[in-house]
Order: C-alpha cells, then sequence, then structure tokens
C-alpha cells in the first residue's frame, strides 16, 4: 500500500476519529479516572464484567464440550477486538473505543449459539420477542450489578451508541424493522440518535467481526471436519486464497497449510477495507467524527467486489457448516433445552434462584418472562445444561 497520511502509523488521531475528551459522557456523571481516558475505561469495565466472562463458556459454531480448541464467544471477541485495532492503528481512529465495542459486541448472545437466540425469539414473542444486540444493552445498562451508585456499567455515549448500532440505523427512512423492546426502553431515557451511522470505529468494529468469523470459522471447520479441505479450495471467494497457499507451499501438512491460508484470507479483506475507506475518505472530504454520523451511508466499507465475495462466502458457510446435519442435531437438543427451560420458569417462577423470583410478577406474566429471558439468556452452555438436569432429570446429582 502507497504512503498516504490518510493512513497513520503513529498514534496520532485522525481528524475524525472519537476523541475522548470530546465524549458526550455517561448516562449518570461520576469522577472520571485520572489515568485512563473515558473509553479506556469503559473498555476495563465491559472486560471486568461477568457477563465478558461468561462467553468462555457460550457457542461460537461449537458446543463447549465438542473440544477446548474451537473458539467460543470469548475467544472470537479478543479476535475481533485484535483485528479491530489493527485497523484502526492504520486509519488513525481512536483504539480504546473500538476495542471496547469489539469486545462487547457479543455480550448479549444466550447459550447455544443463534439456535439459541432463535428459540429465546420464540419464547418471547407474546412478551417484546429477544434480540442478541438489545440484550447487550440491556446487560450493559440494566443486568450487571457492580456498582453501588447505578445498574449496569455507566459506558459512555459513544459506546453505548456504537454497540446498539453498529451495523447501521435502526430508524429512519426505508426501515421497516420494530425497535427490540430493551432499545426502545433505554432510548426514553437517553437519544442514541438511532437514526444516524454510528462512529467510524463501530464501523469497523463490525467489519472486524465479519472478518474474524468468515476467516476462523473456517478453520474451525476444517479442523472439525464437517468442511472438506478439497471442497473449500472450490469455496467463493476463500477458495482462490487456499489455492494460492496450496501451490506456494507445496508438500507442507495440512494443519500449516490451513494457517497460512487463514491468516492470507483475513489479510485480503483488511487491505481491501483500508483502499476502500481511503477512497471514500477522499470522496466525502471527511473533516470529523460527527461528520461520519451524518454520511447518510457507511463510511468504513469493503470494495463492491469484495463485499458480494463475502456475501458469497457466507452464504457457502451457511449450508456446509452452520447447517451441517451434525451441528443441526446439537443445536435442536440445544433449543429444546432452553425451550423447556423457559417454559417451566414461566409457569413456576419459584424455580427461580430467590434473587430473582423477587423481581417477578405472577406465573406467565410479563415481567416474569423478561425475568426468565434474562436468567437463561446469562447462562452459559455448559450451566444450561446443568440447570436443564436440575429441572428435568430425576437422577441428576447437584
Amino acid at each position: 500500500m502507497e504512503s498516504d497520511p490518510i493512513f497513520l502509523t503513529t498514534t496520532g488521531a485522525s481528524p475524525w476519529a472519537c476523541l475522548p475528551g470530546s465524549s458526550r459522557g455517561r448516562l449518570i456523571a461520576e469522577p472520571e479516572s485520572p489515568t485512563r481516558s473515558v473509553f479506556q475505561r469503559d473498555r476495563d469495565r465491559i472486560v471486568h464484567s461477568g457477563a465478558f466472562r461468561r462467553l468462555k463458556h457460550k457457542t461460537q459454531v461449537f458446543v463447549y464440550h465438542e473440544g477446548d480448541y474451537y473458539r467460543t464467544r470469548l475467544t472470537h471477541s479478543l479476535e475481533v477486538a485484535q483485528i479491530t485495532r489493527s485497523i484502526c492503528r492504520v486509519l488513525g481512529l481512536n483504539e480504546d473505543l473500538a476495542e471496547a465495542l469489539a469486545l462487547a459486541h457479543d455480550l448479549g448472545h444466550p447459550p447455544f449459539a443463534h439456535a439459541g437466540e432463535e428459540a429465546l425469539d420464540g419464547c418471547m414473542q407474546k412478551f417484546g420477542g429477544f434480540d442478541h444486540n438489545a440484550q447487550a444493552l440491556r446487560i450493559v445498562t440494566r443486568l450487571e450489578q457492580r456498582y453501588a451508585l447505578f445498574d449496569g456499567l455507566n459506558l459512555t455515549w459513544e459506546t453505548l451508541e456504537g454497540l446498539v448500532k453498529h451495523n447501521g440505523p435502526l430508524t429512519g427512512s426505508g426501515i421497516t424493522r420494530v425497535l427490540p423492546l430493551a432499545i426502545r426502553e433505554y432510548a426514553e431515557s437517553q437519544d442514541l440518535e438511532l437514526h444516524s451511522f454510528p462512529s467510524a470505529e463501530a464501523q469497523v468494529s463490525a467489519l472486524a467481526d465479519d472478518i474474524a468469523y468468515c476467516a476462523h470459522d473456517i478453520d474451525d471447520g476444517l479442523r472439525a471436519g464437517l468442511l472438506d479441505f478439497d471442497q473449500i479450495r472450490l469455496a467463493p471467494f476463500a477458495g482462490p486464497v487456499f489455492e494460492r497457499i496450496i501451490g506456494r507451499y507445496p508438500g507442507v501438512a495440512r494443519g500449516r497449510l490451513i494457517n497460512e491460508a487463514v491468516r492470507e484470507l483475513i489479510g485480503v479483506m483488511v487491505d481491501d477495507l483500508l483502499v476502500e475507506t481511503k477512497q471514500r475518505v477522499r470522496r466525502e472530504r471527511v473533516f470529523d467524527a460527527a461528520h461520519v454520523r451524518e454520511l447518510g451511508r457507511p463510511l468504513i466499507a469493503f470494495s463492491s467486489g469484495t463485499e458480494q465475495g463475502i456475501g458469497a462466502l457466507k452464504s457457502y458457510l451457511y449450508t456446509h457448516l452452520y447447517r451441517h446435519y451434525k451441528v443441526n442435531r446439537v443445536m435442536s437438543q440445544a433449543k429444546r433445552i432452553l425451550v423447556e427451560m423457559f417454559t417451566r420458569f414461566l409457569a413456576e417462577p419459584e424455580l427461580l434462584p430467590t434473587e430473582w423470583q423477587l423481581l417477578c410478577d405472577t406465573p406467565g406474566g410479563k415481567a416474569t418472562a423478561r425475568v426468565v429471558c434474562d436468567y437463561v439468556a446469562g447462562m452459559t452452555d455448559r450451566f444450561a445444561m446443568e440447570e436443564h438436569g436440575r429441572l428435568f432429570d430425576l437422577q441428576f446429582k447437584v
């Protein structure tokens, strides 16, 4: 990549970065740290939260007991954070804000990956539904209880904004989807400008998520034997990368070839994002962070060709990995576990731990449903299976 002042190699900030000194602050005023910026403090609060620790035993693709090697929500979040920081370093964006968003982006996922989300959304249809982004907001603004003076983590406006709308505006022209209940409720206390695009840092974090899971799910799928090594060479977008690596390193062990191909695939996507973003910055004449939000379209993006290629790769992985019959079997069991637990707790809230019972109204009531949903969504895969055993298995030993 040619030298260009847009791509900084120092810690200097671009004109369109979010600066901690210009933060819109926290909903509840509190003294700030003398040694950390507001965004560093947000990141640290996320890392020390209980919800972040629980990501260790939450499924990315493979349930935890299938092997220690495969990625979990925690290791995935760390990988997204690494890619995010690397991109922001080159673009001169605020690495601390972007890292906080990367580490927090999966906090709202329930156990058992997207199967768990589908199960809970079905259970909650009469009570406002379930959405993992909305649940993440609920966690960091209400459910985490670590501080004496407020619920949640009391994160800055910029971190909350990026967490809620990292994929783009949630309201406005052409958007027909109903806002999730948790986001509607929070909007009554703080305006996150849901009609606009988020900061450049949030946009980087969202695309780093795509980069990480496309590349690393291929890695896990190949090592689990659910993806065929010869077949992946024919896959859209990723196939040519594998072909280049195989040609470059003839006779090298399969595991090393996978590592090299995954590494190069990440590099291809990152480089494309940087080149396309540079062109957009020049074309749009972006001059500050507020301008990024006012553009009406993303500033951080892949080229159209790469975006189409990644879309085709996602479709390929959906068919050949995420919907593999072995994955389907496990996820079918997972859905049944969550639905059965939800139904039992909703009908008999007295089975919940005492502190959760106190938050309920009547059996089957709206408040009880939301409490049960929060309780189940916060479980790890392992705890969900154990709790299900305690409720339904007469032979289960506590």
